[in-house]
């Protein structure tokens, strides 16, 4: 690995850092979109509330199992080393092939789109504008994460601590309010079909909560830091949602909070209707642009950790001296992104697409916490699951559920979603096998 590497990383990254690249990740725009959905799905206001809290408990309970992985194993890639100790390199390079070519740039892309729709109702000067500015915003953001890791955190820095206190206005602002008085109206009672929906929507929205441990080799006084970061990070978006959501019910009433099209502008529109759409529009492009520097940030560790061990991706396992960052990786995965903007043209829905993929990843992590305390119990393990077993059991009992339900929809709803994964992981294996062969053959001739 030592010869494939140029340099290694540097530990720049405070709790601070840290907290905002989770923070910054998570709150893109699923909450702006999927709460009226999910409100709808949940039947009652106080079922609305009571979801996201679970939502918010079940991330914590997965940000728990991840920090004592990376503190134990505080190396670029996350998942990646996890599953390659745990279940050798095949695990580790299948969950690495698949953030390299499906996952990590397909959310990149989605995240760049909802940026463009929200541009676009700002200024949109001529045709095919959202195509510039999702393909825009690519770009300048790989950009600034290939010049330094300082430009990068600065700039994730910045924009969560402005989406954190747009968020917080949108509840200044229902303070204002005087209220709608129809919390207890509802068109509709709660089904299991409702809820599984909603919690896939929620889980979706919470997305995001595990992207520290793909930088764990940056963070200064990893074996403190991280936990510190996870939590603070999973905690504060829990609150950030529920308080956001109160809002909307308090202020529109139930029944029109899960029928709105638009639930933040129609919120802020209560009080002030000459500004609502252009506010919401701003706010919601800064949080996908804090969201997509996130992605970005944190994909191309995951790129740099699967290059530094496969000869095959050997030019992505370089660190850049001079930069201080992987600027291989960080260079393909934005034109893998931007090909996808390019080519598809508009809004990508990549939740039914992606997420069997992504539950099966972290059903396997949280159950590596298991293999890896009996497979390696000499390692020293900074810090431990609070609540173990139970803690790692609920989390995983969650991904279960969760990757059913997942293909259950998408099978009724949208099957070729289900089979482009499936192609993409069947050629990701086609890959492995072909090299292994022929470093196989390699190694007999030497």
């Amino acid at each position: 690995m030592k010869g494939i590497m140029q340099t290694a990383p540097k530990t720049e990254l405070s709790v601070f850092d840290s907290t905002c690249i989770i923070v910054g990740i998570i709150i893109g725009a699923g909450i702006y979109e999927t709460a009226p959905m999910v409100a709808g799905c949940m039947g009652s206001w106080t079922g609305t509330l009571g979801i996201w809290l679970v939502g918010g408990l079940l991330a914590l309970a997965g940000a728990l199992c991840y920090a004592e992985l990376a503190t134990t194993y505080p190396l670029e890639g996350g998942d990646y080393v996890y599953l390659s100790r745990a279940y050798g390199g095949f695990a580790g390079y299948i969950f690495g092939w698949s953030q390299l070519v499906v996952i990590r740039p397909g959310d990149i892309a989605m995240m760049a789109f909802i940026f463009s729709r929200y541009a676009q109702q700002l200024n949109a000067p001529f045709a095919h504008s959202g195509t510039i500015y999702a393909a825009g915003v690519i770009v300048v953001l790989t950009g600034v994460n290939i010049l330094g890791v300082k430009q990068g955190k600065w700039t994730q820095n910045f924009l969560t601590v402005v989406k954190a206190a747009g968020l917080l206005s949108i509840v200044a602002v229902g303070l204002l309010a005087k209220g709608s008085g129809q919390t207890s109206s509802a068109p509709g009672g709660l089904t299991m079909g409702g809820f599984e929906l909603a919690l896939i929507l929620v889980l979706f929205t919470f997305g995001g909560w595990n992207e520290m441990a793909y930088v764990a080799a940056e963070v200064k006084r990893p074996e403190k830091n991280i936990v510190r970061a996870l939590v603070i990070g999973t905690t504060a978006v829990t609150a950030l949602y529920l308080l956001v959501n109160g809002t909307f019910v308090y202020v529109l009433g139930y029944a029109k909070m899960a029928g709105s099209e638009a639930v933040a502008v129609d919120t802020v529109a209560a009080v002030f209707p000459e500004i609502a759409g252009r506010a919401i529009s701003v706010l919601i492009c800064i949080s996908t642009l804090g969201a997509v520097n996130g992605l970005v940030f944190t994909g191309s560790r995951i790129s740099y950790a699967m290059g530094s061990e496969h000869a095959v991706f050997r030019v992505l396992g370089r660190w850049n001296e001079r930069c201080g960052t992987p600027v291989w990786a960080l260079l393909f995965q934005g034109c893998l992104s931007l090909a996808i903007v390019l080519l598809a043209g508009s809004f990508i829905d990549t939740i039914l697409y992606t997420a069997p993929v992504v539950w099966v990843f972290f059903l396997a992590t949280s159950l590596s916490v298991f293999v890896l305390r009996r497979k390696e119990p000499q390692t020293l393990r900074p810090y431990k699951v609070t609540g173990y077993p139970v803690t790692t059991i609920i989390f995983c009992a969650c991904c279960i559920f969760m990757f059913y339900n997942c293909v259950s929809y998408a099978l009724a709803n949208k099957p070729k979603g289900l089979i482009v994964s499936s192609g993409f992981l069947l050629a990701g294996l086609f890959v492995y096998v072909l090299t292994n062969i022929r470093s196989s053959a390699q190694r007999r001739e030497g």
